[in-house]
C-alpha cells in the first residue's frame, strides 16, 4: 500500500481497526491544488499537487479522567500506519486528563459518499479563466498597465471516522485570486481579489478594468495627516476585521472576563446591542456559494475547538442579530462551563442587514472622506477592547463631492471591529469577498461596505 493507492476511507477503517485505545478518531484529508502565477502581463508558472494527511486521535480513560493524544503525518504507507496509531495511543497515555474531555460524538448517519473516491482539482479548473486572463494581459499592455498575481484552487476531501460509528465525508473547494496592476514606472499600484469555488464566476477582464480605474485615480497624489476621517471600508477590509472578531468571540474567554465580550462585573455581553444598524452577522454551512463542512473537523484542541467534538453537527448560527449579540463560540465543554449554548463556528461568515447600495453609490453620496482598498499586517493591541492595529495598502483614495479626486498616503490605523460596528452609520450591499489579510486561513466571507464617520488613522505610513 502506498499513500495514494489505498482509498482514503479504507485507510480510516484500517486505522480504526488497529486502535487499542478506549476511543479513536481518524481524519484523512485528501488534498489537491492547481495554480497559476503571472507577472508583467505574462504567465510565469503553473502547477498541480496532490497529497494526503492522516490524523489519529486516541483517547484513554483513566482514574483521573480521559486523556487524548493526537498525531498527524503525511504520505503514510502501509508499514507506517500501525506506528502512527500506536504513537497517538502513547501520546494519550503520556498526557494528563484532557480538560475538554467529552464522550465522542455518535449517532450521526453515514455520509452516503463516504466510500467514494476523493474529489480532485486539476488545471482544467482554469479552462475558461486562463484564456480570459490572456485577453486581460493584452488589454493591460495596450493601456500601459502591468498585471501581477496568482490564482489558486484547492480541493480537500475530508473523511472522518470514529470508534463510535461516525463515517462522515466533506469535499471543500477553495479558490482565491489576487491581482495587482502597476504603472510601468512602479509609482502606482492597485489591488483586487476574489474568492471562488470553481473560477467560473471570475472575470479577469472586469478585474483589469477595475484596476485601471484605480490607477487612474492615483495619477493625482494628495498628502494627508493622521486623524479621524469619514471612511468607506470596502467588503474585503470589513471581512478581515470581522473574521478577527469571530476568532476572538470565545464564550469561555468572555465568561472569564478576558475579552471585549466580557460583561463588567461578570458574565458575557450576550443580549447587548452592539450596533444601531440592523446588522446580522452569521455563519451557515449551507450558505449558497460559501458552503463549508456541516460538522466539526478538529485536528487539535485549543481555543474554542475540541478533538472530542469531531463530527458534531455545525448549524447555522447568528452571532449578531439585528445589531444584538446573540451567540459566542463554544465547544461542548466550554458550553457546559459557561451555560451558553453549544455553538461551533462553521467556516464562513456573512454580514447582512445593510441597504441595497453598491460601494460606488456610497462614494457618490460622500461629501468628503476616504475610500480604502484593503488592510494588512493586522495585529491585536488590547484584547479587552479588541483594539487592532494595521496598515492600509494598495490605494487610499480621497472622495470629494461624490467623486474620487486622487490617491492619498497610506496610514496605520487603530480600531476595534466591535466599536466600528457601533459607530458605522451605513452598511451597503452584501457581496462575496476575499479577505486579504486572512486569505490563507479564511476565504468564505460575504460582507457589505461600511461607512464609518471617524475611522482612526493614527499615523501616516510609508507603505505602498
Amino acid at each position: 500500500m502506498s499513500a495514494r493507492t489505498t482509498k482514503p476511507h479504507e485507510v480510516v477503517e484500517q486505522a480504526l481497526a488497529l486502535s487499542r485505545a478506549d476511543g479513536c478518531v481518524v481524519i484523512a484529508d485528501e488534498h489537491s491544488t492547481a495554480n497559476l502565477r503571472w507577472a508583467g502581463n505574462a504567465l510565469t508558472t503553473n502547477g498541480v499537487t496532490r497529497g494526503r494527511t492522516l490524523t489519529v486521535i486516541a483517547t484513554v480513560d483513566g482514574k483521573e479522567g480521559t486523556a487524548s493524544g493526537v498525531v498527524s503525518r503525511s504520505a503514510v504507507t502501509a508499514g507506517e500506519l500501525e506506528p502512527l496509531v500506536r504513537a497517538a495511543e502513547a501520546a494519550a497515555r503520556g498526557a494528563g486528563p484532557a480538560e475538554d474531555a467529552q464522550p465522542l460524538v455518535g449517532g450521526v448517519p453515514e455520509s452516503p459518499d463516504f466510500t467514494d473516491a476523493p474529489a480532485e482539482t486539476s488545471s482544467a479548473v482554469f479552462a475558461d479563466f486562463a484564456p480570459a486572463l490572456g485577453e486581460a494581459f493584452a488589454r493591460a499592455r495596450a493601456g500601459g498597465r502591468e498585471l501581477y498575481g496568482f490564482a489558486n484552487h484547492e480541493l480537500v476531501s475530508t473523511y472522518l471516522g470514529t470508534s463510535t460509528g461516525l463515517r462522515l465525508r466533506h469535499d471543500q473547494p477553495t479558490g482565491t485570486l489576487e491581482m495587482n496592476a502597476k504603472s510601468p514606472d512602479r509609482t502606482r499600484s492597485a489591488w483586487t481579489g476574489r474568492s471562488t469555488r470553481d473560477f467560473k464566476d471570475v472575470d479577469p477582464g472586469a478585474l483589469d478594468a477595475e484596476l485601471a480605474v484605480r490607477l487612474g485615480w492615483a495619477e493625482r497624489r494628495v498628502e494627508l495627516p493622521a486623524g479621524r476621517y469619514e471612511t468607506l471600508v470596502p467588503p474585503t477590509a470589513v471581512a478581515d476585521l470581522l473574521i478577527y472578531q469571530l476568532w476572538s468571540a470565545s464564550g469561555r474567554d468572555a465568561a472569564e472576563g478576558r475579552t471585549v465580550f466580557s460583561k463588567p462585573g461578570g458574565g458575557t455581553r450576550v443580549g447587548e446591542r452592539l450596533s444601531e444598524l440592523p446588522l446580522t452577522l452569521r455563519s451557515d454551512p449551507d450558505e449558497p456559494g460559501l458552503e463549508c463542512a456541516p460538522f466539526v473537523v478538529a485536528h487539535s484542541s485549543g481555543g474554542d475547538q475540541s478533538v472530542f467534538d469531531n463530527g458534531l453537527p455545525a448549524h447555522a448560527t447568528e452571532w449578531i442579530s439585528g445589531g444584538v449579540l446573540k451567540h459566542l463560540t463554544t465547544t461542548r465543554h466550554s458550553a457546559g462551563l459557561t451555560g451558553l449554548p453549544v455553538a461551533p463556528a462553521p467556516g464562513n461568515l456573512i454580514l447582512g442587514g445593510g441597504e441595497d447600495r453598491s460601494l460606488e453609490e456610497m462614494v457618490a453620496a460622500t461629501g468628503r472622506g476616504l475610500l480604502l482598498t484593503c488592510l494588512w499586517y493586522i495585529r491585536e493591541v488590547d484584547p479587552a477592547t479588541l483594539l487592532l492595529t494595521g496598515l492600509t495598502r494598495d490605494g487610499v483614495y480621497l472622495v470629494e463631492d461624490g467623486e474620487v479626486t486622487g490617491q492619498v498616503n497610506n496610514f496605520r490605523f487603530n480600531e476595534s471591529p466591535v466599536n466600528l460596528l457601533g459607530r458605522a452609520t451605513e452598511a451597503g450591499r452584501t457581496e462575496k469577498t476575499l479577505p486579504r489579510e486572512w486569505s490563507d486561513w479564511f476565504t468564505r466571507a460575504a460582507m457589505p461596505a461600511l461607512r464609518v464617520p471617524d475611522f482612526n488613522m493614527s499615523s501616516v505610513s510609508q507603505g505602498v
